[in-house]
């Protein structure tokens, strides 16, 4: 069997993050952004004890940086923008990243996109929308900048993560770990202002907890890094328009209904995935 390729391995990172939904709500009284502080901070110090490896040189403020932008500032502005926003509007939102980076290889890198690629984050965006807005989506403008500012960072970061790669004898794994402590320890002081004193969880929470940050969080940006690394940021982002149509499918073996619209969603979601047609070769054939 043929091993399975960095993007292929990446596609289980945003399918784990659609059961996040799900897990999410068994974990109150536990705020979001403490939910996400002990995600990130405990993956980090997991994946720690694995590497046993520190920041060496300029990489303390490159980790610094990436766990800014890919976990404390975009964690947070997520869940502000998903405390203001229907889930529909904030997850649409989410589905402009692809386009963001498409962009920004064209304008900063003059990388033009194939019509492939950019017909799949247009088919990818459009999906998502007919997904999951819905007549109680609703508009709030600072949940929108919020959701806007989370798009922006995590899209920074995944560009920087390309760019940065790793140092030299260094694995990926290392670097993640020091991206989600930093995103951990910058969150702390975030969490205790706006939620104060977390409790302790309790009963099944503690292996719900336990799935969020070894699964959906320390597994899953392991191997999402490494797609981003080893493919391209344009081609792993395009991926995450997997997660909001894991949480559907999720809904629906729970025994929830879909209308014709959402249906139509997940059509021109599975459509996006299609792989571009080669090419045929011009020329004359020489016998």
């Amino acid at each position: 069997m043929k091993r399975l390729s960095p993007l292929t391995l990446a596609a289980l990172a945003p399918l784990s993050w659609g059961t996040s939904y799900l897990v999410l709500g068994q974990l109150q009284p536990l705020g979001p952004v403490t939910v996400a502080m002990l995600r990130a901070l405990l993956a980090g110090v997991l994946l720690l004890l694995v590497v046993r490896e520190l920041p060496r040189g300029s990489w303390w403020w490159k980790s610094a940086l990436l766990g800014l932008l890919n976990f404390g500032l975009f964690f947070s502005t997520l869940f502000l923008s998903a405390s203001r926003l229907s889930g529909g509007v904030a997850a649409t939102l989410g589905a402009v990243g692809p386009l963001l980076i498409i962009a920004f290889n064209l304008v900063a890198l003059h990388r033009q996109p194939t019509r492939h690629t950019l017909g799949a984050a247009l088919l990818g965006l459009v999906g998502v929308a007919l997904l999951v807005l819905g007549p109680a989506a609703r508009l709030d403008t600072w949940g929108v900048v919020a959701g806007l500012v989370s798009v922006v960072a995590a899209s920074g970061g995944y560009l920087l993560s390309s760019a940065y790669g790793t140092p030299p004898g260094t694995s990926m794994l290392a670097v993640t770990a020091w991206q989600l402590t930093w995103g951990g320890v910058m969150l702390v002081p975030v969490a205790l202002l706006t939620e104060g004193v977390p409790a302790l969880p309790a009963g099944l929470q503690w292996p719900l907890l336990a799935y969020m940050v070894v699964i959906t969080t320390a597994l899953a940006y392991a191997l999402w890094f490494r797609g981003i690394q080893q493919s391209s940021p344009v081609q792993v982002s395009l991926l995450t328009r997997l997660s909001p149509a894991t949480a559907i499918v999720i809904d629906l073996l729970l025994g929830h209904t879909l209308s014709a619209v959402q249906w139509g969603g997940l059509a021109l979601i599975a459509l996006s995935f299609l792989p571009e047609r080669p090419t045929r070769p011009t020329g004359v054939a020489v016998s």
